[in-house]
């Protein structure tokens, strides 16, 4: 499975970020221009994903994984952000609400 860190997410330009955490906690803060497709519809709502390669991200990291090793077996070029929000917050890095 690809993976990134949170600083490599920061890095990244123009690539799609699909936060799969659900609404409560996307609303508490998220990664700036994140899309929030929640992992318990996202099996219905998989016209949504983008069609170029994307990240996937979620608090730690468990959920964005379990989808990225799905949507991979789909043959989606998605790529998980180890660490999640959480390590995205604890490196200081700008959120939104």
């Amino acid at each position: 499975m690809k993976s990134i860190t949170v600083q490599q997410l920061r890095e990244r330009q123009g690539t799609p970020l699909i936060d799969v955490r659900e609404e409560h906690e996307f609303a508490a803060g998220h990664v700036p221009g994140a899309i929030n497709l929640p992992m318990s519809v996202l099996g219905g709502q998989l016209d949504r994903l983008p069609d170029e390669p994307f990240d996937v991200i979620c608090q730690v990291g468990g959920r964005s994984g379990q989808v990225v090793a799905a949507l991979s077996q789909r043959g989606y070029d998605a790529t998980n952000v180890d660490g999640g929000t959480s390590d995205w917050v604890a490196a200081g890095f700008p959120i939104e609400r």
